[in-house]
């Protein structure tokens, strides 16, 4: 081997591209790459596809999951919708139903103040109605009264109550 090395010193180029070392480049060249050819293919292939598959299948899993959860999430909003829209109904009759209960404790209270009004009014105008008669029953005899007051007072003369009662009853 001395003397191919000194023979390609010699020759003064590349041991690559001399002829002499090309069948054991081509052995080892071989050699190496069925090494490799067989550690990626039983060991590093394997374990990467299976690394792809794993995380092909976790991301099919994953959007399965989204999918399931954007139903889900579409469904809670239909029931909330739902709900939404029989809490207002029942707020709404709620509304109605206390809105005619109050209507119809107003109207019975009115009733009640009107029915107290007209009861209260009527005995009031009984009690003026009374008032006026006994003053006039007594117009007559405060009129004679006040005739024979005024009559003494211009005339100096004492008038009977008979008489101004008689004379006031003329009129």
């Amino acid at each position: 081997m001395a003397e191919v090395t000194e023979a390609a010193d010699a020759a003064g180029g590349l041991p690559q591209f001399d002829t002499a070392w090309w069948g054991s480049q081509i052995f080892w060249l071989v050699v190496t790459f069925g090494i490799l050819y067989f550690a990626l293919s039983r060991f590093i292939l394997p374990r990467l596809g299976s690394g792809l598959t794993e995380r092909s299948d976790r991301i099919a899993d994953d959007l399965d999951a989204a999918s399931r959860m954007q139903q889900d999430a579409e469904a809670a909003e239909t029931k909330y919708q739902t709900d939404l829209a029989d809490a207002r109904a029942k707020a709404h009759k709620i509304n109605a139903t206390t809105k005619s209960s109050v209507d119809a404790e107003i109207a019975s209270e009115v009733e009640a103040a009107d029915a107290e009004f007209t009861r209260q009014s009527s005995a009031a105008e009984a009690r003026i109605a009374k008032i006026r008669n006994d003053a006039l029953r007594n117009v007559d005899k405060i009129a004679a009264d006040t005739a024979g007051e005024i009559v003494s007072k211009l005339t100096g003369m004492k008038v009977t109550a008979a008489r101004a009662t008689n004379a006031i009853s003329k009129v």
